[in-house]
């Protein structure tokens, strides 16, 4: 799944925002008009910076599809700033409404609020794990795993971080810390005690996935 699908129709603008989000760790996907984004977003994204004048279909038309489906947060940038339009976006399900030209670090800081409130809840649970962070508890269904200290932690950045590849240098310096007396190949080694804890096959893991050079990505 994406993080964030941009929609935007001007290449150079679409593009800058794109790369400032990519260099902010964001996963993205940029679309230039609407019948396309609506295809892109079948495939998943986790929020959805939407311009209105698109081609074939215009942002409230694609506000309005993705509305019927799912409710994943948008954030309507337009160079429409009459009141109708604002109220329009809004009231056909948008969470935000930007006037271009925006700061594009107002945007940043309002992405990663939204990313805070709807993602970073103390629950993480997608039907195959439920992971609750405040109590340290770790379910597969109804199945409570027996999880050391690390595998949780370990288990928890990973499901966070769902489709998105993790380097084996982040995990270990999220988990162990950069000035841990621990080797390397630790997490290579509690990759495989989770694995054996939480795939049907922990040789041909499905959910643990090795990235072969980069790391490791956890997937539903």
């Amino acid at each position: 799944m994406t993080d964030i699908l941009v929609v935007e129709d001007n290449i150079e603008m679409g593009t800058l925002l794109c790369d400032f989000l990519k260099a902010e760790g964001y996963s993205v996907n940029h679309c230039t008009d609407g019948e396309s984004a609506l295809s892109a977003f079948e495939s998943g994204a986790r929020l959805v910076v939407l311009d209105v004048m698109l081609p074939n279909l215009d942002g409230f038309g694609v506000c309005k599809k993705i509305r019927e489906t799912s409710n994943a947060p948008i954030i309507i940038v337009s160079a429409k700033t009459e009141k109708d339009d604002k109220l329009n976006g809004l009231i056909l399900g948008a969470d935000d409404y930007i006037e271009k030209p925006y700061d594009i670090e107002i945007l940043l800081a309002k992405i990663k609020g939204i990313f805070a409130r709807r993602y970073n809840s103390d629950v993480l649970s997608d039907g195959f794990l439920k992971i609750d962070r405040s109590k340290r508890t770790a379910c597969k269904g109804d199945d409570l795993l027996d999880l050391t200290q690390k595998e949780f932690d370990l288990l928890s950045l990973l499901v966070e971080n769902t489709g998105k590849t993790l380097s084996k240098d982040f995990l270990f310096n999220k988990i162990w810390g950069f000035d841990s007396f621990s080797e390397p190949q630790t997490l290579t080694v509690h990759i495989k005690w989770l694995r054996q804890k939480i795939e049907a096959n922990p040789k041909k893991p499905e959910h643990i996935v090795t990235v072969w050079g980069v790391g490791y990505r956890y997937e539903r």
